[in-house]
């Protein structure tokens, strides 16, 4: 793999920020040290900051500052230039490179903005020179917005021409916003044209989502005050409308996620479409906007400060067209935090880039340890392939909802959410998850037809514990009894639940029904902990408060088998209050005892105790207190 990647675009607005979340997105899974570099940030200092540096240092949590992601401020920049300084440019940003450079093993770098037409020419000259002075391979990215087939391939391919022609290595193209009816026809041009060379190729087709802007970024870009509905200013913007027509006829005019503009003053439009909103028989809309400068009268927003979740109000001194104008030049951008289009960003790139091409050709780039990254990713390739049935019993929960969305977009598991279908459609529009309700597999225990089947089966179980079926009923009409149950049954192969429910009652169904692997005395627990620079995992926390020293062997054997079964290399450490032999006590001595149980029954894994933590994890504190070890200061189980 090539130390380094250069982002080079055909011009302004081609989702080059979407190509830079994939292209890292792979990288980091097979190595921590990645940077982020930009020749020229888009903010100046000390005023606005660049949101493309911003998003990728929040979303891949690098560990480069701001300052050390760019080269030089668009300011500084126009100065030399004025100053016909150009080399000095080339210079600076070489320096700053370097300095990045040396803790990475790869740097994706990411070319100008094109935000200014009079300087495209020069901005594309620009990056081809950077690209070649930094010995950067190119990835030509270009949009098929408003283009055809030949259009599109035409200004790819005079970009990648002017490239090579300057000496640039070329790693490969994707053009994305690419009009679907025309992707077949756009990804058969590209193979054609570039096929034999062993690029990296992509077509990206159009989304509605990431295309469109959000209500807080049309407030932003229109300086508009908020009115109402703060709550709910991450609704999408899929279009707008011009409701100069009577209420009455304006609606009919509505579709889903439109942003309605109409003056201040109109009480009628602004009541019918705060109930079109709230109708089952009409499209959830994004808000309004009131132009003109007029506010609402007393008595409308005397309801508006009633309702409990308001559609979102702007207000705008400008007319109505004028204020229609400056909407159609709001840019939607992608932003830091903003998860759902992030996560968007990834899939479609995924989907839509050569990626064995992609991953062939970063390979090369050497893991150090396990990283969060690689930890999750090889969790989703994991579930991709064995495609498990879980059961959600918590199923109108939003983060439940949100996590669910998520999985069945990656395609990794079959899901069961448990609670009425009513409730649950409720908390998806509620909470604007991209879930189907249709689509989805919900069960309500109360209406199932197996609380019967269900009761009997935990009555036979439990019966010598002193159950009766009318509590077995009772038991079973709970939805972490119900889900447990499924999983007993086989028709589930796991459960999810937590988030509202204590340990104690998600567990204890488990204890009662499923009780525990042969040749184990207990249950225990395992976190998962997804650091910075490792994964590492943390047994018991949450069931055994104090294992004698037979549980205690018992525990850290089975830990290291839950690591090692999700591709975690078990380190084991038993953790106490002193390292090797240099404590005594009581609980020391439980660890000492514990430790050579589980040495005795499992030969073959790494286990150091009793030990400190820092010993455990640092690899100098390690050197000093137990020089020698294989587990210490590399503990990956503790």
């Amino acid at each position: 793999m090539t130390s380094s990647l250069y982002i080079s675009t055909t011009g302004a607005k081609v989702g080059k920020a979407l190509v830079a979340l994939g292209i890292l997105d792979v990288a980091q899974r097979r190595t921590p040290r990645i940077g982020f570099f930009r020749p020229i940030a888009e903010g100046d200092p000390g005023q606005a900051r660049d949101e493309d540096i911003d998003l990728i240092l929040g979303h891949f949590g690098l560990p480069q500052s701001y300052e050390a992601s760019y080269g030089l401020s668009a300011a500084a920049a126009i100065a030399l230039l004025a100053e016909h300084k150009p080399d000095e440019i080339i210079e600076r940003i070489i320096a700053k490179y370097k300095a990045l450079e040396d803790g990475c093993d790869f740097v994706l770098i990411e070319g100008t903005d094109f935000l200014i037409e009079t300087t495209s020419a020069f901005e594309f000259n620009f990056n081809r020179e950077i690209a070649r002075n930094l010995a950067c391979p190119v990835l030509v990215v270009g949009s098929a917005e408003g283009r055809s087939v030949e259009e599109a391939l035409g200004a790819v391919g005079i970009a990648i021409d002017s490239h090579r022609f300057r000496g640039c290595e070329i790693f490969g193209a994707v053009v994305t916003k690419v009009d679907p009816a025309i992707v077949a026809d756009l990804e058969s041009g590209l193979r054609e044209r570039y096929g034999q060379a062993n690029w990296v190729l992509g077509v990206v087709p159009f989304d509605r989502t990431l295309g469109s802007p959000r209500v807080a970024e049309v407030a932003e870009q229109l300086e508009a005050e908020v009115l109402y509905g703060h709550q709910r200013l991450d609704a999408l913007v899929y279009d707008y409308l011009v409701a100069a027509m009577q209420s009455q006829h304006a609606i009919e005019w509505l579709h889903e996620n439109h942003l309605v503009i109409t003056p201040g003053d109109r009480a009628d439009v602004i009541l019918s479409m705060l109930q079109a909103d709230q109708s089952a028989n009409y499209p959830q809309l994004s808000g309004l906007v009131l132009s003109t400068g007029f506010r609402p009268e007393p008595s409308v927003s005397r309801l508006l400060d009633g309702l409990p979740d308001p559609l979102p109000i702007l207000s705008v001194k400008t007319d109505t067209y004028v204020t229609a104008m400056h909407l159609q030049t709001v840019r939607a951008r992608l932003r830091p935090g903003d998860t759902q289009k992030i996560r968007r960003s990834i899939e479609l790139f995924d989907r839509s880039v050569d990626l064995d091409r992609l991953v062939s050709a970063l390979k090369a780039v050497r893991p150090q340890g396990l990283t969060p990254k690689m930890f999750t990713y090889q969790l989703l390739q994991k579930a991709r392939s064995d495609q498990r049935h879980i059961v959600l019993p918590e199923g109108d929960e939003p983060r439940m909802l949100e996590a669910a969305a998520h999985l069945l977009a990656k395609k990794a598991v079959a899901l069961t959410l448990l609670g009425p279908r009513d409730k649950i459609a409720q908390a998806i529009k509620k909470h604007r998850i991209a879930l189907d309700v249709e689509q989805l597999n919900i069960i309500d225990p109360a209406t199932s037809g197996r609380i019967d089947e269900y009761a009997q089966t935990f009555y036979e179980l439990r019966k010598h514990k002193g159950v009766t079926p009318e509590l077995a009923r009772d038991c079973v009409m709970d939805v972490s009894y119900f889900g447990t149950m499924m999983v007993y049954k086989g028709e589930a192969d796991g459960m999810v639940s937590g988030a509202v429910h204590t340990t104690q009652h998600t567990v204890r169904p488990a204890l009662q029904l499923i009780k525990t692997k042969p040749g184990y005395s207990i249950v225990s627990s395992v976190f998962l902990m997804c650091l910075e620079d490792g994964v590492l995992v943390y047994g018991d926390c949450a069931v055994n408060p104090d294992p004698d020293a037979e549980q205690l062997a018992e525990i850290a054997i089975v830990s290291a088998e839950t690591a090692l079964a999700f591709g975690i290399e078990p380190k084991v450490a038993l953790l106490s209050y002193s390292s090797g032999s240099s404590g005594v006590g009581a609980d020391v001595e439980k660890v000492r005892t514990a430790t050579a149980i589980a040495r005795r029954r499992r030969p073959d894994l790494q286990l150091e105790g009793p030990i400190q933590y820092d010993a455990a994890v640092d690899r100098a504190v390690a050197a000093q207190k137990m020089p020698g070890s294989e587990v210490a200061g590399q503990a990956t189980v503790l």
